[in-house]
């Protein structure tokens, strides 16, 4: 690689699907989790870290629903609500 490549900001553009309601499937998932007993933020952190599906239970099938969505994309929408929200 040339030292070009090393001074320059890449842009990262994560395509996504239209049809995919990434923040009510996050709902979705923390709420089964909760409902399961399960400390949500912790699981859904230890999903994303690891991509483990594994760390989400199968309960309402909330493990089916989150790995619809790729992990870049459940990190941008956190991201973002947690941006515009502060």
């Amino acid at each position: 690689m040339s030292n070009k490549q090393f001074n320059e900001t890449m842009l990262f553009k994560p395509q996504r699907e239209e049809n995919k309601n990434i923040r009510s499937i996050i709902k979705k998932v923390y709420d089964s989790l909760e409902d399961k007993g399960y400390k949500p933020t912790n699981q859904i952190i230890g999903y994303i870290l690891s991509g483990d599906p594994t760390y989400i239970t199968s309960h309402n099938d909330a493990r089916k629903m989150i790995r619809q969505i790729d992990r870049d994309e459940i990190l941008e929408e956190l991201l973002d609500f947690y941006m515009t929200h502060e």
